[in-house]
């Protein structure tokens, strides 16, 4: 029996396109290759993604909006998770419980791409083969090695490269449309110093565990209810001893929940303030109580904790930039072209950077080469500097996306500093955007999560 959820946006628009995707579905029953197509058509993708083909031995598990997800696709994000796992010595949930996690997550990012892509946001082919190839190197593998592994594994090249597009776009619209319009006042600042005047960084980091169990957004008592007994049941497993990273594959509906759980070393004052009252008094190994919020009830617990050493200090960035600004004579598109081709150009050793700054750039450090100078946490666009904070020394971006325009970012050094006064209040004002910034994203998904329409029919034979 084929199981409708009605956590659906019910606007006649919706609910036409979820018809035109519904009969498809009905035809393809009838006309495999002849509805492939039209699905194509009233699907478009993006320019450079393509979209998934139902063959005759496959067969649809969900719908989400007016796009489908086949149980080829499925088995392949599976398997993908299932060798991740593996490789982190994480038992496997049993694989009914692994699939049906493993198809949420699907719903949520076909769910973002959607959105991105009514936006106009894009991931083209030379950005995402940047990025597999950061991955592969990360992994010191050439790309036919790296390539070669995850063919080993089960896990087609070709899926990993999509779902690598879909990380990017998903970044990139938290960025725009949750990071970027976070807005920290000098009073919150103020406020932030004052309540941690005692802690410095010798109070040291701590790598937390989260299980979340989203509850939607007007939830009726009854399903409340049944979204607390979910966490209770996750809860008691964990007491009765179960490993925390299987228990977050199983039940947990954060970003995280299938890599483990483990939101990686923070200081205390980049976590949300629910999850630093939750952990407090817990020790190493320790899980906490149930702790509810407005997104859901949250389970956490302290994997380590670490000592960050006795002087407070702030990494520190030299950066240069070449910048093409928005313009109504100049595309998006065409800026982007631009750079990437003033990016071929210096990386093949046919151009300097700083030369291409001083005749290209639109900011005012172009008389400089593009150089920024010195730049903290916090000193830039949050676009910005999550692209220049993921280049090594020497390393130029490919084109990335701002308020201001698009931006060919290189960073020259990298080093730690003492913190002063004034990149106290930076790291304070750091801190609190990257606080504000995990709260807002979640309500935000969950927002969106909830206006989707999406059919099940896993359970169809």
């Amino acid at each position: 029996m084929m199981t409708v959820s009605r956590t659906m946006l019910r606007t006649p628009k919706a609910m036409a396109r979820a018809a035109a995707a519904l009969a498809v579905l009905a035809a393809a029953a009838l006309a495999p290759a002849a509805a492939v197509a039209q699905a194509d058509r009233l699907t478009p993708g993006l320019a450079t993604q393509p979209r998934p083909r139902v063959l005759l031995a496959d067969r649809i598990v969900a719908v989400v909006n007016d796009e489908i997800i086949t149980l080829r696709e499925l088995e392949d994000r599976v398997r993908f998770v299932s060798a991740d796992l593996r490789r982190q010595n994480v038992p496997l949930p049993p694989p009914a419980v692994l699939q049906t996690q493993v198809l949420e997550r699907i719903i949520v990012d076909r769910a973002q791409v959607q959105f991105a892509r009514e936006e106009g946001l894009r991931i083209d082919d030379q950005q995402l083969d940047a990025a597999v190839a950061r991955i592969a190197e990360g992994n010191r593998l050439t790309i036919v090695q790296f390539r070669d592994a995850l063919e080993r594994d089960g896990i087609p090249f070709h899926r990993f490269r999509e779902d690598i597009r879909v990380d990017i776009i998903v970044n990139r619209l938290r960025q725009r449309e949750v990071e970027s319009r976070v807005v920290i006042s000098e009073g919150e600042v103020d406020n932030f110093i004052a309540q941690n005047k005692s802690s410095t960084a010798a109070d040291g980091e701590i790598n937390l565990g989260h299980v979340l169990v989203r509850v939607p957004e007007n939830a009726s008592p009854e399903q409340i209810e049944a979204r607390r007994k979910r966490a209770e049941e996750a809860l008691a497993q964990l007491k009765a001893g179960k490993e925390f990273a299987q228990v977050s594959v199983s039940f947990s509906d954060a970003p995280e929940a299938l890599t483990g759980g483990a939101l990686g070393f923070r200081a205390p004052d980049r976590l949300p303030q629910l999850f630093v009252d939750a952990t407090a008094r817990l020790k190493t190994g320790e899980a906490s109580e149930i702790a509810r919020s407005s997104n859901g009830f949250h389970i956490l617990k302290v994997i380590e904790r670490r000592s960050a050493g006795a002087v407070p200090v702030v990494q520190q960035t030299r950066a240069r930039h070449i910048l093409i600004k928005n313009s109504a004579l100049v595309t998006p598109e065409q800026a982007r072209r631009r750079l990437a081709d003033m990016r071929e150009r210096i990386v093949n050793k046919a151009a300097e950077f700083a030369d291409m700054a001083r005749q290209h750039s639109e900011d005012g450090s172009k008389d400089k080469g593009g150089d920024l100078g010195i730049i903290y946490a916090g000193d830039t666009v949050p676009e910005f500097e999550k692209a220049m904070d993921d280049l090594k020394p020497g390393e130029i971006s490919t084109p990335v996306q701002s308020q201001f325009g698009w931006h060919l970012i290189q960073v020259m050094e990298r080093s730690m500093a003492d913190m002063s006064r004034d990149r106290v209040r930076q790291a304070a004002r750091g801190a609190l955007r990257e606080r504000k910034a995990d709260e807002a994203y979640q309500e935000w998904l969950r927002q969106l999560r909830d206006r989707t329409f999406v059919e099940y029919r896993l359970e169809d034979r």
